[in-house]
């Protein structure tokens, strides 16, 4: 959200168990209730099992790109790693994310006059366009694979023969060997007009969260204090990626979306379930107790 939404287009305010926001449901308010939870086991006279460690990252949003380093040097000191992205559908948590590349294609032509010399020119877009139907020809939905050419710009002027154009390429991937698969099909694009060249440049910056045994067991755990606090906590795996890829990815069991309930991140309608606050931070005061 833009500086300033909090006072102007989404003012914080609460509607019986409806709570906005900028930022509310992703993910400020997982944020605070692992925070809360430990300053109450604390105060309580209780203690975890383990060393906690806080880690708040401020750039999750762009990938964590000067952050990476640092989260993956801390998480290799501690057993388990529990994130405070917001619980999903319902409130599931995260066992499970694919991975991100993203890429820049860049096609060079030659600039012309359109209607002095138009044969003289190479239009960048007209090959552009045929490569952006062969990168989102990628995508197969049965493998869990997506692309999508989100942003593109080129030419100069409606009268001239384009003579360079830029897409950006988002890749989706649930496993490592379709992410190098898939991130190979994209770096090796060949042009259609041989007078056309093209620079791709990127890859994988989130490596794909999945679901091993480390997980699985740290998810039982999870569901069965669950139980003991008396609601049902199931998992799914979803398409959007957190600093849980990278830890995961490291072979330390992870466990995401541990945050409230709620709908619409990113959005003027962003929001909190009041109700789910109460149970998530039970959760999360019993998993620094039995954690071990």
């Amino acid at each position: 959200h833009p500086l300033g939404t909090g006072q102007t287009t989404l003012q914080w305010r609460r509607d019986e168990d409806h709570v906005q926001g900028p930022g509310i449901y992703d993910m400020k308010a997982g944020a605070y209730i692992a925070y809360y939870a430990y300053q109450h086991l604390v105060r309580s006279g209780g203690r975890s099992r383990l060393p906690v460690t806080f880690f708040y990252v401020p750039e999750e949003e762009v990938g964590s790109p000067t952050s990476r380093a640092a989260i993956e040097a801390e998480a290799r000191k501690h057993k388990y790693v529990l994130v405070t992205e917001p619980a999903r559908e319902g409130g599931k948590c995260v066992t499970g994310r694919k991975g991100a590349g993203r890429f820049t294609v860049t096609a060079h032509g030659r600039q012309a006059h359109s209607g002095v010399r138009p044969q003289d020119g190479r239009s960048a877009i007209h090959e552009m366009a045929r490569q952006i139907l062969d990168i989102e020809a990628l995508t197969d939905h049965d493998l869990g694979v997506t692309t999508n050419v989100g942003l593109i710009h080129g030419g100069t002027g409606v009268n001239v023969v384009p003579g360079e154009c830029v897409a950006e390429v988002d890749l989706r991937v649930p496993t490592l060997e379709l992410a190098a698969e898939y991130s190979d099909k994209i770096l090796g694009l060949s042009t259609y007009d041989a007078d056309v060249s093209l620079v791709i440049e990127g890859g994988m910056n989130r490596p794909p969260y999945e679901k091993d045994e480390g997980i699985a067991a740290l998810y039982e755990h999870a569901r069965a204090l669950a139980a003991e606090i008396g609601f049902e906590l199931e998992d799914m795996a979803t398409g959007g990626g957190s600093d849980g890829n990278f830890t995961a990815a490291l072979g330390i069991p992870t466990l995401d979306g541990l945050g409230a309930d709620g709908h619409g991140p990113h959005t003027l309608d962003e929001t909190i379930y009041f109700s789910s606050l109460a149970p998530m931070t039970k959760l999360w005061v019993r998993m620094f107790e039995t954690l071990e």
